[in-house]
């Protein structure tokens, strides 16, 4: 009897931190390993990471991890499960150089792991398993999907993917590969849903080049281009036109610089060096306004907006911007940055400076469409679909789109993380079973995990602040030597609020003399009461719970109390 369970830690439900599992009799094959960027409201969170605890109680069984792109939700958690679980990695060149420079700058040393090139022709063999890689067409060179072949057909894993015909070497289909595929018959495929509610096909690219060559040609002066790093095919775009008119390129931004020198040493990204600008730090003799020199400002999510805002108000170390500039965001604002872009597009205009926005719909976006996901069950003709990699509403669209295709519902599944579906001699199951997940935050780096109690605590900050309460005594003598200090940050200002520190220091006073009657002071009763009885009076007066921290030092012990 064959049996073949799918599941994914992330990357169901939510944009980013893809990591799916397919187990095909008792071996694990894990399908990337991302992370997610926090929305605004997790307060210090820098990622969140799949929880794979499931995963290290089955660390025996797991043959490999395989990856599809160099994109941070597909590989960004890989610090974290390469340093908890060593395992296998396999991915194209590209992949495994971004791969090693990430573990590099997570501090950890790409040669103590077992990292693995693969080309469009390796095929990496398990017992009743063989897996192959086949190019796709996405915003980042050599992105693939992966095939895993077994006895009762082929699960096709196929991840962020367009069919523009206009791509470059390094981003086209392989139209034979996949009708290969297709004729040694297809069980599942695991598409993605990212575009599922975006009509038609995503093949604007020449609409994108049309539109970066009239803006460099019109420009009078200098100009400056907000891009996401990760976007590369964009940026190489971008590149060619400016050297089409003479131009030099400076590129901002460290996630670039470094994709970009990867991309340049392997011979992804065309820049001669000698077109390639270095920039100075302005001072009194250097303003780096240079009009011959095209500059790529370029980050993750909110960074591009974030940067040009510092440039906008005189921060920046490398440039400032002038009236006349041209500014050119070929970067739409995603989910979650539409504050901070609306506030950037305001600096810039304030300055009297020509700014050029792209609408969403002019880009590409890098996704499949929904005649791009038609297209995929044309070529493949799976015998079951499963929507993955996107929010729930894109899953839903997805689902009704195969159901519009001709899919009957029982042949299309729509899960959640967790959710454990199982193909039984190549038909699915329709009871799910569930596994243990959840996610991660990373605070820094992947060694911290923020818990609840610290994000409520960020929290409160964020809307409160806090409260110091500091003061001196003699334990041993009972004696209070000192009026307690009041410092407040982010609560009250203290000058207006004398009456409410007059109370404070009385409610200190009145706990203080109470540990004091007792034969032995007990230290984490004294510090609580003054925490709760201060909190209690504060929201009283002021209807806000501020954090109260105590801190009692013991002149004659040295001992200080303190409660965070």
């Amino acid at each position: 009897m064959s049996q073949i369970k799918f599941f994914a830690l992330g990357g169901l439900g939510e944009n980013g931190k893809n990591l799916y599992c397919l187990e095909i009799d008792k071996q694990i094959i894990i399908l990337d390993a991302g992370l997610k960027h926090p929305s605004g409201d997790l307060l210090g969170v820098d990622a969140i990471v799949p929880d794979i605890s499931y995963l290290e109680t089955r660390k025996n069984d797991i043959v490999g991890i395989f990856l599809s792109h160099a994109h941070d939700k597909n590989i960004g958690a890989l610090p974290l499960v390469l340093s908890q679980i060593p395992l296998k990695v396999y991915g194209t060149n590209f992949t495994i150089a971004v791969l090693k420079d990430l573990l590099s700058e997570n501090k950890l040393n790409p040669d103590a792991f077992d990292l693995n090139v693969v080309n469009y022709q390796t095929v990496i063999k398990f017992p009743k398993i063989e897996i192959s890689f086949f190019p796709t067409t996405h915003s980042v060179p050599e992105s693939s999907g992966i095939s895993i072949f077994t006895e009762d057909g082929a699960i096709v894993y196929a991840t962020d993917y367009t069919f523009d015909q206009n791509a470059g070497a390094f981003y086209q289909t392989d139209f034979h590969q996949l009708s290969k595929i297709q004729e040694k018959g297809v069980l599942a495929l695991l598409s993605e849903s990212s575009g599922a509610l975006i009509p038609g096909h995503s093949t604007t690219d020449f609409k994108t080049t049309h539109l970066i060559r009239n803006t460099i040609m019109k420009a009078p002066k200098r100009i400056i281009v907000a891009m996401y790093s990760t976007e590369l095919s964009n940026i190489q775009k971008v590149i060619n036109e400016a050297l089409k008119m003479g131009k030099n390129i400076s590129i901002i931004g460290r996630k670039a610089q470094r994709m970009v020198d990867i991309g340049e040493s392997m011979g992804y990204i065309q820049i001669p060096k000698e077109k390639l600008i270095n920039l100075k730090f302005i001072d009194e003799t250097n303003k780096n306004e240079l009009d011959d020199t095209v500059f790529l400002v370029t980050g993750e999510r909110h960074e591009p907006f974030f940067m040009l805002q510092r440039m906008a108000k005189g921060y920046d170390r490398l440039i400032h911007l002038i009236s006349d500039d041209t500014v050119f965001f070929l970067c739409p604002p995603i989910i979650g940055t539409e504050k901070i872009a609306a506030k950037t597009y305001d600096a810039i205009y304030r300055l009297g400076i020509n700014l050029i926005k792209v609408d969403k719909k002019t880009i590409s976006p890098f996704h499949a469409a929904t005649e791009d996901l038609k297209m995929m069950y044309s070529l493949l003709k799976p015998k079951y679909v499963v929507p993955i990699s996107g929010e729930y509403r894109y899953q839903l669209a997805h689902f009704e789109l195969a159901k519009e295709y001709g899919y009957d519902e029982s042949h299309v599944a729509l899960i959640d993380n967790g959710e454990v579906i199982t193909f039984n001699n190549g038909e699915l199951e329709l009871k799910h079973d569930t596994i243990m997940n959840g996610s991660v935050m990373v605070d820094g780096n992947f060694e911290s995990d923020l818990n609840d109690v610290v994000l409520k605590e960020r929290e409160l900050l964020s809307q409160d602040g806090f409260l110091l309460i500091i003061a001196n005594i003699d334990a041993r003598e009972r004696i209070m030597l000192n009026t307690p200090e009041v410092v407040s940050r982010g609560f009250m200002y203290m000058k207006d609020n004398v009456e409410v520190i007059t109370q404070i220091e009385s409610i200190y006073e009145n706990i203080t003399n109470k540990q004091f009657n007792q034969r032995y002071i007990d230290w984490k009763v004294y510090k609580e009461s003054i925490r709760f009885e201060v909190q209690r009076y504060l929201y009283k007066e002021t209807k806000r719970k501020p954090i109260i921290i105590p801190i009692i030092i013991d002149t004659q012990s040295d001992k200080v109390c303190k409660v965070l």
